[in-house]
């Protein structure tokens, strides 16, 4: 059964947290479009920032609703980074609580204490996972909903077939599911609810959007990539993840010969010099974008290939 939140999406995506890229704009952006948009609490640097984003993201959405009443705009979600590594953890949450943030991802850890924040307002928790294992352990700890995080999703991203870890997990769980993975294309989207997945989790799509804080070169480089320029490496924070060999190759580095990382290295700050400021997490899926647009011309785009895509099979 689906959250009444989620069971209405013009299209059936969540558009995935971009650590240092998603801000207010394209959240924005993506929820007037039809998908569910999000962001890492993290990127709200200072800290305090993250009470005037979120101020501005629900008045906005706000407005837009009161405009739109029969095409109101979709919900937005906010990342919390479950790690012993995130200061902010606690401090962020409460600005989430404060605005009644209607979808809480929680990445790299569960707990029962952030849930339970989020279930005292009537917010939504969905917990990403790269194993079955890991699913067990968020729903046990109160998640309301999982995301499967498969092979080729961008950023720290697991190995995991789509076809297998969609089918183990729904041979026990029945709540929302989304799947991740290289997926960039509406007929992707389809394949995704064909196994079993509630939703499509897109991310380094939205990378190439106009709205995106990422650096011209970054978008202009998945525009010209796909996936044999994707690198599968530990080394960049400790956490085995995706990105684009291009900027491996800029950082000084031979993509072909990376050390291993270790879980200590890992680092949420955002100032690191390697990782994803100069080294850029990137899924699979990038062949599938072949320009820099808009997110409305992108989740135009998704919605036209879904529909011809049922309509193929119909």
């Amino acid at each position: 059964m689906l959250p009444e939140l989620l069971r209405h999406l013009p299209l059936p995506v969540i558009a995935a947290p971009l650590f240092i890229i998603s801000t207010p704009q394209l959240v924005i952006a993506q929820c007037k479009a039809g998908v569910v948009g999000s962001m890492p609490a993290l990127n709200a640097r200072p800290a305090s920032q993250l009470d005037d984003w979120l101020a501005e993201i629900t008045e906005t959405l706000a407005v837009y609703n009161r405009a739109h009443p029969d095409a109101p705009a979709a919900p937005f979600a906010i990342n919390q980074i479950v790690h012993k590594s995130n200061d902010r953890l606690e401090q962020d949450m409460a600005m989430c609580v404060k605005y009644q943030v209607p979808l809480i991802i929680t990445s790299l850890g569960a707990r029962e204490d952030i849930n339970a924040a989020a279930h005292a307002y009537g917010g939504v928790v969905l917990h990403d996972v790269i194993n079955n294992r890991f699913a067990h352990k968020a729903v046990e700890k109160g998640a309301d909903g999982l995301i499967a995080v498969a092979a080729g999703a961008g950023g720290h991203a697991g190995l995991k077939s789509p076809f297998a870890l969609v089918q183990e997990i729904r041979q026990w769980f029945d709540g929302p599911l989304a799947l991740s993975g290289a997926i960039a294309t509406g007929g992707a989207v389809l394949a995704a609810q064909a196994m079993g997945a509630d939703f499509a989790y897109i991310g380094s799509a939205f990378i190439a959007t106009e709205e995106a804080r990422a650096a011209q070169e970054y978008k202009q480089c998945i525009v010209d990539s796909n996936s044999d320029d994707i690198v599968y490496s530990s080394l960049f924070t400790g956490v085995h993840g995706n990105y684009l060999a291009p900027s491996i190759r800029k950082a000084g580095m031979d993509p072909a010969q990376l050390a291993e990382g270790k879980p200590a290295a890992m680092d949420f700050s955002g100032d690191k010099t390697k990782a994803w400021k100069d080294i850029w997490g990137c899924g699979q899926g990038i062949g599938a974008v072949t320009s820099i647009d808009t997110t409305a011309g992108l989740v135009e785009r998704l919605r036209r290939e879904y529909a011809a895509a049922k309509a193929r099979i119909a």
